[in-house]
């Protein structure tokens, strides 16, 4: 490929993935601006968990038709369809249209990061340009993480929400053309078998859980028929997904991942870590924008400082393996996330934004630690044969995590809302009468005009009594963190021979360790 060529390729590809990076980062800071503008407080962490269901479950799929199709026409066609849900998400006029359209969305997102990591590698002339142009996409997911939270908040505080989605239209676009012209893909394919059936009983399950999860006390008790029949539908579909992954030749996620104890006590971190990740994400915003009354630019410059320093230790973690074992490593960090899960649950509305900060950088650096350390240890142990698909394995679950972490975290919030609210609203009812029928007190708190109309008296109460519900929530979080401390006490002894960097320990099935020929374990970042 000619040097002209390949940067343009090069600056295309990262401009998609810029598009992917950037999104999650300006919706979670702008996301209670679009509650107070379309409402549905109570469907308000669907429109996190229907984009991360979908392209998390759909992303081992677009790896195989890549290697089969081709990874330019697959990265063109996911692109087109997240530009697509990018202009439906910002026409979207009430949540539901929304979160089907984030859903739609996802579907589109989930085909960029592998595919365009894949092709980064296949237009590398060496491991060391390869490394390089990893660490250019380390680089723009720390910009992402300065620019899109402040971006976000801009946006809907100056601006109007459509346009946080609607700013993908034209960098897509730019992007596509770049990919077409510049672009030049050889004619190496592989043949896969598509494993449909895992994707979707795993994908069935997933949807029948949250709805169980998000559905019961707010359109129907939990002992309700509609409760016990989604869970039983969820259990029955978990159930028939094991039963098709034993059999399937290429599964989406091979159980053998989930009895290695090393990979397995991975995951399960990785899973955590998802959880408490997108929670935080989601939840933090709320808590600045309905307790504190800052608005969507001071929301989202919370979030810069978690994200910030997650990016800058990830780019260093793996050089302490040379000094420090791969277990004291994930110790550390799981312990810095409960240190700082445990500061959250001190959240006031008198809480100074330095104590936020303080709070979100010791999860952001428990994030770094831990995150880089779960992949160079599953590729460390997998078998050859397999160290692709456990590689992916960890961030497929903690996305998962994120799903599901998010709908639990919004069922508890919902649950807490609803028992804390109700009697504010009927005791206050006489001086609320001239706001429109139907706000909820959610958007009182978020709607700056509403909030000043409201007497003083009534504000406070309903601050605190969001204020309260959202505590729960960050307890929760707390008790996911104290998890994750607790499942890396059982974390195994996986030795790293810093000056033999080419060695893979592999465990056996009867717990020993061998040494076998393993690339850089560096490639991981």
């Amino acid at each position: 490929m000619q040097k002209r060529t390949k940067i343009l390729t090069i600056v295309a590809l990262l401009l998609v993935l810029a598009l992917a990076t950037l999104d999650s980062t300006i919706v979670a800071t702008a996301m209670p601006g679009i509650v107070n503008k379309l409402g549905g407080i109570a469907l308000y962490s669907w429109a996190f968990s229907a984009y991360l269901l979908t392209s998390t479950t759909i992303m081992p799929l677009y790896g195989k038709l890549a290697d089969l199709y081709g990874r330019k026409l697959i990265l063109l066609i996911g692109t087109l369809i997240f530009l697509v849900g990018s202009a439906a998400c910002g026409s979207a006029q009430t949540m539901e249209q929304l979160i089907f359209f984030r859903g739609l969305q996802g579907l589109g997102a989930g085909a960029i990061q592998p595919v365009v990591l894949t092709i980064l590698a296949d237009i590398s002339s060496s491991a060391e340009e390869n490394a390089k142009l990893l660490g250019a996409v380390g680089v723009l997911w720390g910009v992402s993480s300065i620019i899109g939270p402040l971006l976000g908040g801009v946006i809907v505080d100056h601006f109007s929400w459509p346009w946080i989605f609607y700013l993908n239209l034209p960098l897509g676009t730019l992007a596509l053309l770049l990919l077409i012209v510049a672009f030049k893909e050889g004619a190496t394919r592989q043949q896969h078998r598509l494993d449909y059936l895992g994707t979707a009983a795993f994908t069935g399950a997933i949807v029948a859980f949250l709805l169980f999860l998000l559905q019961g006390r707010t359109a129907w008790a939990w002992a309700s028929p509609q409760s016990l029949g989604l869970l039983l539908v969820a259990l029955l579909l978990a159930v028939a997904f094991v039963l098709i992954e034993r059999q399937a030749e290429e599964p989406v996620l091979p159980l053998e991942l989930l009895t290695q104890r090393t990979i397995a006590i991975s995951n399960g971190g990785s899973f955590l870590l998802g959880a408490l990740l997108y929670s935080l994400t989601t939840y933090v915003p709320l808590f600045v924008q309905g307790v504190q009354g800052g608005d969507a630019t001071l929301a989202g410059s919370v979030l810069i400082p978690n994200l910030l320093s997650w990016a800058l230790v990830s780019m260093f973690a793996s050089l302490l393996v040379r000094y420090m074992s791969f277990r004291v490593i994930v110790r550390i960090g799981a312990l810095l996330m409960v240190v700082g899960a445990g500061m959250m649950i001190f959240f006031r509305q008198q809480t100074s934004f330095a104590f936020l900060a303080l709070a979100l950088i010791l999860l952001g650096i428990g994030f770094g630690l831990a995150s880089v350390i779960y992949t160079l240890a599953v590729q460390r142990v997998a078998r050859k044969e397999i160290v692709g698909v456990a590689t992916a394995s960890t961030q497929f679950l903690r996305l998962i995590g994120g799903t599901i972490g998010v709908a639990i975290m919004g069922a508890i919030l919902n649950g807490q809302m609803r028992q804390r609210f109700a009697p504010i609203a009927a005791h206050a009812s006489s001086s609320t009468h001239h706001l429109s029928e139907g706000t909820s007190p959610v958007n009182l708190l978020l709607t700056p005009s509403l909030r000043a109309a409201l007497p003083p008296a009534v504000l406070e109460q309903l601050k605190q009594a969001f204020a309260q519900s959202l505590w729960w929530v960050f307890l929760s979080m707390l008790v996911v963190a104290l998890l994750g401390l607790l499942l890396m006490l059982r974390f195994p002894s996986v030795p790293l021979e810093a000056s033999v960097p080419k060695q893979r320990v592999q465990e056996t099935e009867q717990g020993k360790m061998k040494t076998s020929q393993e690339r850089d374990p560096c490639s991981a970042l």
